[in-house]
């Protein structure tokens, strides 16, 4: 696809304009053939109806997840449309990859993949109105111009709404994208301005819309019973006896498809009136499972494994730069630590859950899903399914946090429901939530730095233990090559070894980022004070002069290449939260408060943060204030968004480092619930002061890159106070007792 892709007209049901980017017709075909997976080509598509009425209606292509989109998206085909915002209703868009392409939401890449292409449609609708009200007047469209929602002719005095205008403007040939003009930032009336989410109203009034609200005629519930040890299969279970329960319709042996880390696995369904009814019956469930390979492993077996293979010689060697054995015979300082962190789960408040119809040879699914494709073409390739035959609702979600790329219930729900003859809602309990996840990888890091006698870091080697097989990453456990602080140390060698995997894995916000920068910073920080430096200072110098290091290139499916630090834009973060966050008077904190301070790049996005925080003589730890500052290009879209955003990505980092942990034993998650897996409380939050750079660079995401640095300055803010290293996550308030 290119610039040159037409815009269609059209009018719409009941009068009025409907506009939408059209795909060649050869290039449609061709993306009908192809199965709608995490590869789809990124073909962008939105549209707009407008009625007679001058009510706009915006579809949001990407799944609503907490994040804003769904704002955001129609705010760039608004402004350039010039809509009046107070007439705009927005809807989510059903799957549909022949006329959206890539419709998932992930990786920070909304604003990146629709900043243009989103505001060229709505910049192209302007003008086909403006034309529209030309012919009207016989008046050239040159003296036209619009107002929010209204054409003016200003010689005339004359002036039209939209709605008044849509069904002649839906006649009119559209105009190419690549030709249309748009505004400048000096121009922007909805672009920029403090916007409430558009589902705001419906949700502090308890209106249905997550995938837990759906409810069909005739509706059927089920539960789904899994083995507590990952690929574990059935042996036998008394499913006589529990389908003679009240309200219990079938009791069904799940096959799965015989992949221990696959995402449909094996099991016991069962299928009632009610979901209590099915609950209830689930307790009198008993099983005997074959746990295979997995059972007998413990987080305390994977740390002593860890230890041994950093022992041994690496399995692949991702980087090395200069002669690292060289440079730490000439330094003046050498520091060797070794970090770890364990598995987290993504605890979305909304439970995993879909309700599926099949019937007639077709699929209908209603999912809170980030990634309707790829949930489509599991359930076909499952059910022997085409995907023409596949319809996919995708609801809002009850959180995401990366959880709802995999689409392991969407799959269960529909061979469920595939046997039941009716709609079938499958609910999971949080007990299923949590110990049945695609885990944020835990990992095992030992590090060797050196600096010399200008204090400056002259050598860098990391032996990082992670999963995978043979030789290849598990889902999230991998490192690229552009690891910071690849490419900023002269000397540096990263090398990698592999446990075998048995625990499921997959991306949790910010993925690889969320831990790579504990370490990474954590240990930068354990250097500055090797070299008797500032830290803050100290990253600056690291940092040196502006330019742009390669990136990793690729990204994920559907998004613009991902591109290289650049040295410059991160130093501006650091530089502007020393400035506001008072950094520089840190020397007047109380006895047993400090601060600390860590930057990252990830995601497209610059964040530097600065944490204080207060350490009590029982090891308690209480994080003061945040202070965040970011770089996410020319334009803050949303800025009532982009706080929200930034806030809760730093409320994330705090609670996964301040308590959250996913343990094994005897190849079983310990964890069943919020007791044991903690959230950060409302009592817990710290104020967080976040201002953002303006830089002249096309706008990102910001989902994920405000977590990753809030993590390492914790920990350096609580090293700063007690003069004691975190090296491992959870923090543990025993290690840091007075005394």
């Amino acid at each position: 696809m290119n610039r040159r892709t037409l815009l269609k007209a059209g009018a719409a049901a009941g009068g009025g304009l409907f506009l939408t980017l059209g795909l060649p017709p050869l290039i449609r075909r061709g993306l009908a053939q192809q199965p709608p997976m995490m590869n789809t080509p990124l073909l962008p598509g939105a549209f707009i109806r407008i009625a007679p009425d001058n009510i706009i209606t915006i579809v949001s292509r990407n799944p609503e997840i907490g994040e804003g989109v769904k704002t955001m998206l129609p705010m760039l085909i608004a402004e350039e449309l010039d809509a009046d915002w107070a007439n705009v209703r927005t809807e989510q868009a059903d799957l549909d990859p022949a006329k959206y392409g890539f419709q998932g939401t992930g990786g920070s890449g909304a604003t990146p993949s629709n900043w243009e292409p989103m505001r060229r449609v709505g910049a192209a609708g302007r003008a086909m109105l403006i034309e529209a009200a030309a012919r009207r007047w016989n008046v050239p469209a040159g003296e036209c111009r619009t107002e929010p929602s209204l054409v003016i002719h200003d010689r005339s005095d004359r002036r039209l709404s939209y709605g008044a205008l849509a069904d002649q403007a839906a006649t009119l040939p559209a105009p190419e994208l690549a030709g249309i003009k748009l505004k400048n930032s000096g121009q922007f009336r909805i672009i920029g301005k403090p916007t409430p989410g558009v589902d705001v109203p419906a949700i502090v009034t308890g209106s249905p819309m997550y995938g837990i609200d759906v409810s069909l005629p005739g509706m059927l519930y089920a539960v789904f019973e899994k083995c507590p040890v990952f690929g574990g299969k059935v042996v036998a279970a008394n499913t006589d006896e529990v389908g003679k329960m009240p309200g219990v319709r079938q009791v069904l042996n799940v096959p799965g498809d015989g992949d221990p880390m696959g995402q449909f696995q094996a099991g016991i369904a069962i299928i009632a009136d009610t979901w209590w009814q099915a609950s209830k019956a689930r307790e009198k469930l008993q099983v005997t499972w074959n746990n295979g390979p997995g059972a007998g492993q413990s987080s305390a077996d994977f740390a002593r494994e860890a230890a041994k293979l950093a022992l041994t010689p690496a399995a692949l060697t991702t980087r090395r730069d200069g002669d690292v054995a060289a440079a730490f015979g000439r330094a003046a300082h050498v520091v060797e630590a070794a970090y770890s962190y364990p598995f987290l789960a993504h605890a979305t408040l909304e439970p995993q859950n879909c309700t599926a119809l099949v019937a007639n040879g077709r699929v209908e699914l209603w999912a809170p899903t980030q990634n309707p494709s790829a949930g489509a073409e599991l359930v076909g390739r499952t059910l022997s399914v085409p995907q023409s035959a596949i319809t996919v609702h995708v609801t809002r979600c009850g959180g995401g946090f990366g959880r709802r790329l995999m689409t392991d219930y969407m799959v269960e729900a529909a061979w469920i429901a595939s046997k039941a003859g009716a709609p079938v809602k499958l609910l999971w309990n949080r007990k299923d939530d949590i110990q049945h996840d695609f885990y944020r990888p835990a990992g095992y890091h030992h590090l060797k730095g050196a600096v010399d006698d200008s204090g400056h870091v002259i050598a860098w080697r990391q032996r990082f233990v992670t999963w995978g097989n043979n030789g290849a990453f598990a889902g999230g456990a991998d490192v690229g090559d552009d690891n910071s602080p690849a490419g900023l140390v002269a000397n540096y060698e990263l090398d990698v070894s592999f446990i075998p995997q048995v625990v499921p894995t997959g991306p949790l916000r910010a993925p690889r980022s969320n831990a790579l920068a504990f370490v990474s910073q954590a240990f930068l920080d354990e250097l500055a004070v090797a070299a008797g430096r500032d830290p803050l200072q100290f990253r600056i110098d690291l940092l040196g002069p502006p330019r742009l290091l390669p990136g990793a290139g690729g990204g994920p499916p559907g998004f613009p290449p991902l591109p290289g630090l650049d040295t410059g834009r991160l130093r501006g973060v650091l530089e502007l939260v020393r400035e506001f966050s008072g950094w520089a008077n840190r020397a007047a904190l109380p006895a047993g408060t400090g601060m600390g301070v860590a930057c990252y790049f990830c995601h497209r996005g610059y964040f530097a943060e600065v944490v204080q925080a207060s350490v009590d003589k029982s090891g308690n730890v209480t994080v003061d204030r945040v202070w965040a500052a970011g770089d996410v290009g020319s334009q803050i879209i949303n800025p009532l968004g982009a706080e929200a955003q930034v806030q809760g990505a730093v409320l994330d980092g705090l609670a996964e480092a301040l308590g959250q942990a996913i343990t094994i034993k005897n190849g079983s998650v310990e964890q069943e619930n919020f007791d044991g897996f903690t959230l950060l409380r409302h009592s817990d939050a710290p104020p967080i002061e976040i201002r953002f750079l303006t830089t002249p660079y096309a706008p990102t995401g910001l989902g994920e890159p405000a977590l990753p640095p809030v993590v390492p300055a914790l920990c350096n803010a609580i090293y700063a106070a007690t003069g004691k290293r975190i090296r491992d996550l959870p923090i543990d308030p025993n290690a840091l007792k007075a005394g």
